[in-house]
């Protein structure tokens, strides 16, 4: 007999923490946040009844720390652990955990779990169900002989995949026999590092088609169904980045036959609760099983949408012990709906993850926006770097992307940098209003600057940046004071503003005439002339060439962050810095990205590298970042190994160029 829930601990953090609490909330539960050291002070903390402390900010010794987690469950008294999605929500053992502590866990079975987790044994029973399957080899018979034996009857281009984990980890698209033996090496040692487990399979590789995912829910009365498709096509680095329900693609008999696929999925597992069945398409409409998992998903507001429930309150009830609310011929799809993930990540440098502190948050007003954002949060480097999702429903497609774009247009994060113009660019690009969406989308329709943003601030962006320093740093100077007093007074006068963004350097003047402020470039001699029109909040409004445009803004000291539309730039005045001379033409240091973890040290001391080659590889928000010298030379290692924590910008190596050690020996 189920036990009566009434107090719910969230094994996670960030959005889908505030999401189950509210839903938790409106039911009548109580419920239990846990963090670690970097979460503190966060929202999904501060939302719920009570929290715990679980461990060190690393997510090994917190988030995914069953001892940990599970004391936290029963010093509060809580009858239920729901795990959202990530962490240890596709985790037997933490299942097993859960239920010999007398806790019930808010998802399938442990047994369910194992055999969705393995790509391997998931897709064995998926056949033995009848549910189409990609052609491929996934036997026991793990040798290297084997595999490339089965590869040639399977035919190339293929697919080597890991059997346990996903995100793209010990995956690898092989095009020539000759090629496999490295890929299968590679691919295991990926699987090996990132799940503990080098079992791999293989799959004929499906070139640019349909990732489309089937949202099922299963009580513990045998009775399960499906809630409709999801199109998740639009990807990079096999992470979703857009996704859409119901699917442009999908007409009424393909979404009934891959339904049907999905529920024999999931009652071939003994399937409870909320589970996603995925599948690729190819253009002729044939569906293969992908995966399952086993859990909630990060797109599921989408299918909410559409529905019209509350995916949340279904697991809870479900957990509760209670039956579907509904049948299969109760469900409806009414509608489109749209959902971005917003990550800290700037696509202009290779969508490198950020850190930093959140300065401004304002969601827009027209759309969903599932977060824990907070102002003054600091985005650490120790978790997924997704910040919130938003999400839009309409009447039909082209009513969601439009009403997309403007809720995309009204986000105002500053502080660090995002992906919200990249995201924009895409979702009001001819491409995705074509509905011409695959897998292959971004890298036929968005590798460019032109969706991708320009990693140099035009003349213009920097001439607002200047005006707001001088406004800023001239408190006498704000809004229509500035050209009603002061500025009127000394017309002629040039207020000179020299900054820098990333790379660039820029000297600058500032000059009040009429009512308006000539911004000149003593270097390119580049001017234009800017009206102020408003100034408050973090809203500067300014006229140019007739055209009138607001720029969001943050200033701390002598950093500036600005966002007008065409990205988050960060300015920084250094016109009262004393200069420290030239700046080399190369670094010769080789500095970390942001905070994280040393994995490898790829050369030796003394070792001579060339430009481009890599030094070392360290980890940081769940990716790998190849460390590189940017010149050739001797390496000078700052006694640095695997698993050393470091700092952003902390200098590991130092590379002494050949043209000094040449110097050096003579």
């Amino acid at each position: 007999m189920t036990q009566s829930i009434q107090k719910i601990l969230i094994a996670n953090r960030g959005e889908i923490a505030c999401r189950i609490i509210r839903t938790a909330h409106k039911l009548g539960f109580f419920t239990v946040a846990i963090y670690s050291d970097a979460d503190r002070n966060a929202l999904h903390v501060q939302q719920a009844d009570e929290a715990v402390y679980v461990g060190a900010a690393e997510a090994t010794a917190s988030y995914l720390n069953i001892e940990n987690v599970i004391e936290a469950a029963l010093r509060t008294n809580a009858h239920a652990i729901h795990p959202g999605y990530g962490f240890l929500s596709e985790n037997s053992d933490f299942a097993k955990a859960c239920e010999q502590a007398g806790v019930t866990f808010i998802g399938p079975s442990a047994h369910a779990i194992s055999l969705m987790g393995s790509k391997r044994l998931s897709k064995v029973a998926m056949l033995q169900a009848n549910v189409p399957c990609i052609p491929g080899y996934e036997g026991s018979d793990q040798s290297d002989a084997t595999l490339i034996a089965k590869a040639e009857e399977i035919g190339f281009p293929i697919m080597v995949k890991a059997s346990a984990g996903g995100g793209g980890k010990g995956m690898r698209l092989v095009e020539t026999i000759k090629d496999l033996p490295a890929q299968i090496s590679t691919a295991r040692s990926e699987a090996r590092n990132a799940f503990g487990s080098d079992e791999l399979i293989l799959e004929r590789a499906l070139i640019a088609p349909r990732h489309i995912e089937i949202q099922i829910f299963a009580d513990q009365f045998g009775n399960t169904l499906y809630l409709g498709e999801r199109d998740c096509s639009i990807q990079r680095r096999h992470q979703k980045v857009i996704e859409e329900a119901p699917s442009p693609f999908v007409d009424d008999a393909l979404r009934q036959h891959m339904g049907e696929a999905a529920v024999a999925a999931a009652k071939a597992c003994n399937y409870s609760g909320a589970g996603t069945v995925e599948f690729l398409v190819d253009s002729d409409k044939h569906f293969y099983f992908l995966e399952m998992n086993t859990r909630l998903q990060v797109e599921h507001p989408v299918t909410e949408l559409v529905t019209g429930l509350d995916l949340v309150e279904w697991q809870l009830r479900i957990a509760c012990g209670e039956a579907l609310p509904l049948t299969q011929k109760d469900i409806h799809i009414t509608g489109h709906a749209i959902e971005v993930r917003l990550y800290a990540e700037d696509p202009r440098h290779y969508f490198m993850p950020q850190t930093g502190e959140i300065k401004v948050w304002h969601p827009p007003t027209n759309a969903r926006t599932d977060h824990g954002i907070q102002h003054n949060m600091a985005v650490s480097s120790h978790y997924d770097p997704m910040l919130a999702k938003i999400i839009v429903g309409a009447e039909n497609r082209t009513s969601a992307i439009r009403k997309m774009a403007r809720a995309l247009g009204e986000t105002q994060l500053l502080g660090v940098n995002t992906n919200k113009q990249f995201l924009q660019n895409i979702i009001q690009s001819p491409a995705f209003s074509s509905n011409d969406v695959t897998t292959a989308f971004i890298s036929l329709h968005a590798d460019n600057e032109a969706v991708l943003g320009s990693a140099r601030p035009s003349f213009s962006q920097f001439a607002k940046a200047a005006l707001l320093f001088s406004i800023l740093k001239n408190k006498a100077w704000l809004a229509k004071e500035a050209t009603e007093t002061r500025w009127q007074q000394s017309t002629h006068f040039a207020y000179p503003v020299i900054l820098v963004c990333g790379e660039i350097k820029a000297s600058l003047t500032v000059t009040a005439q009429n009512g308006q402020y000539r911004i000149f470039n003593t270097a390119t001699k580049e001017q234009t002339s800017l009206k102020l029109v408003s100034f408050g909040g973090h809203i500067l409004e300014v006229e140019e060439n007739h055209h009138r445009k607001k720029v969001a803004f943050s200033a701390a000291d002598d950093t500036l962050y600005i966002d007008e539309g065409a990205g988050h730039f960060t300015f920084t005045c250094v016109t009262h810095t004393k200069t420290a001379g030239q700046n080399k033409q190369h670094s010769t240091e080789i500095n970390t990205v942001m905070d994280g973890v040393i994995v490898a040290v790829l050369v030796e001391d003394g070792a001579t590298v060339n430009a481009g080659d890599t030094v070392a590889i360290m980890e940081a928000m769940k990716m790998e970042h190849p460390l590189k010298a940017a010149l050739t030379g001797t390496v000078q290692l700052n006694s640095i190994v695997a698993g050393d924590q470091v700092k952003s910008k902390q200098t590991i190596a130092t590379i002494l160029p050949a043209s000094e050690v040449t110097h050096e020996q003579a």
